[in-house]
């Protein structure tokens, strides 16, 4: 979960060789879950994530499960809520379970609302 280290040992030393980086994308990934499971461990609550996929491909980066309640995040490395390529979270309609407000975490400046359930966050917020 250590994603300086990650990019030390891959050679990635600058911030503009880690962006166009091949695996950038699972580097931010990574950095914006570890960030999260820090922020409930500093609280000393314990974080209970997964993720979705499906058998048809379709996936949702995280899920947070508070109070039997799911919160899909989604993780994109963008700054243009046009070029999301965000399809919502309507595949956990079929889990049959309640599904909070969700998230796409990105390179965003400032929290834009996608949809009534759905806002782009910014990772700088983490």
């Amino acid at each position: 979960m250590d994603t300086g280290l990650c990019a030390f040992l891959v050679g990635w030393l600058t911030p503009e060789v880690l962006e166009r980086g091949a695996m950038s994308g699972a580097l931010l990934e990574t950095w914006v879950i570890s960030e999260i499971i820090k922020s409930y461990l500093h609280h000393g609550r314990t974080p209970r994530l997964s993720f979705y996929r499906d058998k048809e491909q379709r996936e949702i980066d995280l899920l947070i499960e508070e109070n039997e309640t799911l919160y899909p995040i989604e993780i994109k490395k963008t700054a243009s809520i046009q070029n999301l390529g965000f399809k919502g979270f309507d595949v956990l309609k079929n889990l049959k379970v309640p599904v909070g407000h969700g998230g796409v975490i990105c390179l965003v400046n400032t929290l834009v609302p996608l949809s009534e359930g759905v806002d782009a966050i910014p990772a700088a917020y983490l």
